[in-house]
């Protein structure tokens, strides 16, 4: 015969069934119940909710925003694949041992939610943005809101135009960023301004800063709650400039902008949306440093933001 029931509410009265009979109330429907009878299963349901521990739900992440475009004719292909791979424009640098960048998280880090964004700001003129972006700057003020204040030497806020089209987003200050506080001054941002020059622009054209301000201990990946604590100042940064093109660089970057946590190699070669940028995914200019094989990669993406820019690369000599 057919339960009346569905399988959960079944399971939760015959659960009921069971605690009552380890009562001893095996056949209370009957006979009338005594008022000790009635003392003792309220004293049992309140010791049993007393002890119970809840069960922790995960929040969950933000909707993943679809990719708004992807190069899939045969003709964008070869026009990357033609300026990719040949002579590339950013040569590499030596590497050094203050490079820590790498494009996959580790195995133990779990990224919960973000927390909520900030409400959105009514758009800036241009001529007020730096203005604007000083305002948050003052707010972040001398820090204490995550461990690690503790160890840096700079706040290291971000450096560029306010009104810039590109926008790039790093993970962390390294040493030499902790040092000067300013972002990408290492030989990764050597690398980085390298990368600029070959897309047709200069540093100062650009605006640039990090998921968090603080450098880590060992240039580390930030831990979850250090980014969740710190982006959402980064969130505002990227409303008061408003950028054309925002590029992530690494998988930190792209971990804390999409909301999701995802190899780059599915990430890479489209456009994502931001918050009315379009976002594009490539390799950290520090991994660069580490395997200069994925230089032609990391070209290739930074030709789709070219594409998206309307930028043509400098001729060269």
């Amino acid at each position: 015969m057919a339960s009346r029931f569905d399988p959960e509410t079944r399971e939760a009265l015959l659960a009921r069934v069971r605690f009552y009979r380890d009562l001893g109330l095996t056949d209370f429907y009957r006979r009338p119940v005594d008022a000790a009878l009635l003392e003792k299963l309220a004293a049992a349901q309140s010791a049993a909710a007393a002890i119970a521990e809840p069960v922790p739900v995960a929040p969950a992440l933000p909707p993943v925003p679809e990719p708004i475009f992807q190069p899939k004719s045969e003709v964008a292909k070869a026009e990357i694949a033609e300026s990719a791979v040949p002579n590339l424009p950013f040569a590499p640098l030596a590497l050094t041992e203050d490079v820590s960048a790498e494009e996959t998280l580790p195995a133990r880090a779990v990224i919960p939610a973000p927390p909520a964004f900030p409400q959105a700001l009514d758009a800036v003129p241009p001529a007020g943005r730096a203005a604007a972006l000083r305002i948050i700057q003052e707010e972040i003020g001398d820090c204490t809101r995550c461990a690690l204040h503790t160890g840096r030497h700079k706040i290291v806020f971000g450096d560029g135009d306010a009104a810039a089209r590109l926008m790039f987003v790093g993970e962390g200050p390294g040493a030499d960023e902790d040092k000067q506080g300013l972002p990408f001054v290492g030989r990764a941002g050597q690398l980085l301004n390298n990368m600029i020059a070959a897309m047709g622009l200069k540093r100062e054209e650009v605006y640039i800063a990090n998921v968090v301000k603080c450098r880590p201990p060992g240039n580390r990946t930030p831990e979850p709650n250090e980014a969740h604590t710190c982006s959402p100042f980064l969130f505002r940064q990227i409303e008061v400039v408003q950028p054309d093109v925002l590029v992530a660089l690494g998988a930190t970057a792209a971990t804390y902008l999409l909301g999701q946590r995802q190899p780059l190699a599915g990430l890479r070669g489209r456009l994502h949306s931001f918050r009315g940028s379009k976002l594009i995914v490539t390799y950290h200019p520090a991994y660069l440093l580490r395997d200069p094989r994925q230089k032609k990669e990391a070209w290739a993406d930074l030709q789709i933001a070219m594409r998206e820019l309307g930028l043509k690369p400098p001729a060269r000599g």
